[in-house]
């Protein structure tokens, strides 16, 4: 499973077995238990915010009403059974998502972590001194190792754990929406040829190319940028062929757009939409292909788009602590 080295580290051997999501709009919550070895969604919850409460971004404080944030937080833990730990998913737009490339790796890691602060660092909008910085391997071509890393500014994780401190639990991983979209995907399945992911927020969209397990190609966008949806993904699958090598996607997936407010009709039309642009049809991600839900067996579309990635985390989690 693809995973980034969170931001924090847990000190439970056996990893969270609860997650909150943190997002413009909303505070979410899933406890995931084992079942004979099927992982089973036990509890969810979801808590709106206020407008304005937390508006997320990559170089300016995103906390503005920390303490209905917390309030939110402290709610949908009530409802996942308080757990003393948990694991944190964040916006897109809290990172900086980079792919690097070296012909040759340190065998230290100190060292490799070095190298890759010092590559990220001519990219990242703020001093890499004052970030923190995840990385994970990715493809290995001829002309070298690729990395995946993800760089946020050091205060603005913390006031995203700050505000789960005040509602009485501990922050001890720290990750990104989409990285845990994808996560939720491999979880249940591991295509061997190329994908895309496409993942909505209410606030900004992000997308993903995958070659089987590895992310190749990653971009966010903010929701008030120029062009549409189909647009940018048309865009990307111009790069991916151009570039990337690409003979074709295997999967155009999607997820989020329940959940960011898009209704039925909307989300058919953007469906549409990029079938038409990518000549491939477009399905909706559904977690319970990973975790099964305990107390219903049909869900409503907005909440299995965000229960997808905080089963992606919990059962990344899992697999690191195995």
């Amino acid at each position: 499973m693809t995973r980034l080295r969170s931001w924090t580290t847990f000190s439970d051997p056996a990893g969270p077995s609860a997650a909150v999501e943190i997002s413009a709009h909303r505070v979410s919550a899933a406890a995931v238990d084992w079942r004979g070895g099927q992982a089973v969604v036990s509890a969810h919850a979801i808590e709106p915010l206020p407008e304005g409460a937390l508006v997320p971004s990559l170089t300016a404080l995103n906390v503005h009403d920390r303490g209905a944030v917390a309030a939110a937080v402290a709610r949908v833990l009530d409802a996942v059974g308080r757990p003393r730990r948990i694991g944190l998913v964040v916006p897109d737009l809290v990172a900086k998502i980079s792919l690097v490339r070296f012909e040759q790796v340190p065998a230290k890691a100190q060292d490799l972590d070095q190298l890759v602060r010092w590559q990220v660092k001519k990219a990242a909008p703020f001093p890499i001194d004052e970030a923190q910085v995840s990385f994970v391997r990715g493809v290995r071509a001829v002309d070298g190792q690729e990395f995946l890393v993800s760089a946020a500014r050091r205060d603005i994780v913390q006031e995203y754990e700050a505000v789960c401190a005040d509602a009485g639990t501990q922050a001890g991983i720290v990750d990104l929406s989409t990285l845990n979209v994808v996560n939720a995907v491999l979880a249940a399945s591991a295509p061997a040829a190329d994908w895309l992911v496409v993942n909505v927020a209410s606030d900004y969209a992000s997308i993903a190319l995958l070659r089987g397990p590895h992310i190749i190609f990653f971009r966010n966008r903010s929701a008030d940028t120029d062009g549409t949806l189909a647009d940018l993904v048309h865009q990307t699958t111009m790069y991916y062929q151009d570039r990337l090598q690409g003979t074709g996607l295997a999967q155009v997936l999607l997820t989020g757009a329940a959940s960011a407010g898009h209704d039925a009709a909307d989300i058919e039309r953007l469906l549409h939409d990029l079938e038409d642009r990518l000549g491939t049809p477009v399905e909706s991600i559904d977690p319970r292909r990973a975790a099964a839900l305990a107390d219903r067996i049909d869900a409503a579309p907005a909440l299995l788009d965000a229960l997808t990635p905080l089963v992606g985390l919990l059962l990344r989690s899992r697999e690191a602590a195995a």
